[in-house]
């Protein structure tokens, strides 16, 4: 079973198709939402290389950091992440299930943001994990993020976690639907509103107060008149026990796990890497700053993914073991 995300065909066309591996071609990264680093270890990046280039059935793990390098911010980095830079905090699954006005709230800021979240292209370490699973190197990729950055990049054998907010959910009677037909919606129901945002959240949304907000109206499920949510896994809720048991297995299958942008604060994540260490799976972490795994890891580089990502597909070495 796959848990792939839902992308119109618009949204598919619009990223390129690499016919090599010269990585360092894309688009420069975005560093706003990107903490300081040190320029990586030379030693360790080469160790890091000897990991991946060992590995014949890679399982890699992503958080936010990956994302970070494409414009969006994360929640827990130093000086950028939205806990340094404000006193907001995500929306709690209970708050949202039991408070039509959270719902209101949550929605109206998720319809000005939408518009940019929706359009944040994947940067050079998606492609890279793409690229490596088209050589066969990537046997699994779970990411904990909800951007669709990963799907967008082609990936294939890929579990979003946390589910994605390109997709919403009726809460009553689980029909799916794309956001982009429920942008729609909201401008149908809402002719005229025209509110002015500002700031910039993780999850899509932007910053707006209680009276800008009061007058907007949200759409019901077009089918039994239910609750929509995004078809993502609030703080609070937990993830379903059919895709944890499913990523179980694909990383029972696999022999080391790269952990890339994740401080892996979050259990939901931290389990698997606890699971390897039992299976005593090689472990490496790529992340800025200390993470939860930091004693179970085998190798540790604290860099940017992006920059170590497409240092390692594009060096010699790599090449001549992973044609």
């Amino acid at each position: 079973m796959q848990f792939l995300p839902l992308l119109t065909a618009t949204e598919r066309l619009t990223f390129p198709r690499l016919g090599c591996c010269r990585f360092s071609s894309l688009v420069a990264p975005s560093l706003a939402f990107v903490p300081t680093s040190p320029p990586p270890d030379s030693i360790k990046l080469e160790d890091l290389q000897k990991f991946v280039s060992r590995s014949k059935k890679l399982f890699v793990l992503t958080g936010a950091g990956m994302s970070t390098e494409s414009g969006i911010p994360d929640y827990r980095s130093e000086a950028v992440g939205l806990y340094a830079r404000t006193e907001r905090r995500p929306i709690q699954h209970s708050e949202f299930i039991c408070s039509a006005r959270a719902r209101q709230r949550y929605w109206a800021r998720n319809y000005i943001g939408w518009p940019q979240f929706s359009s944040h292209q994947p940067n050079v370490a998606h492609w890279v994990l793409s690229h490596w699973e088209k050589l066969g190197k990537v046997h699994w990729l779970v990411t904990q993020n909800v951007d669709a950055l990963h799907g967008k990049a082609e990936s294939q054998r890929l579990t979003e976690l946390h589910g994605c907010t390109h997709r919403v959910i009726c809460l009553n009677c689980k029909d799916m639907t794309l956001r982009t037909h429920l942008q729609e919606q909201f401008l149908a129901l809402n002719p005229g509103w025209d509110e002015e945002g500002h700031g910039v959240a993780p999850d899509g949304d932007v910053f707006l107060t209680d009276e800008q907000v009061k007058n907007f109206l949200i759409p019901e499920c077009q089918r039994c008149g239910g609750i929509l949510k995004p078809d993502v896994t609030f703080f609070g809720d937990s993830v379903n026990r059919e895709k944890v048991n499913f990523v179980h297995q694909r990383l029972a299958e696999s022999d080391a796990i790269l952990v890339a942008g994740s401080s892996l604060q979050v259990y939901s994540g931290y389990r698997f890497i606890v699971a390897a260490h039992e299976k005593k799976l090689p472990i490496a972490l790529l992340n800025i700053g200390a993470t939860r795994a930091d004693a179970l890891a085998t190798l540790k580089i604290d860099a940017r993914c992006g920059e170590v990502l497409s240092y390692l597909s594009e060096s010699e070495t790599f090449r001549l073991k992973n044609p």
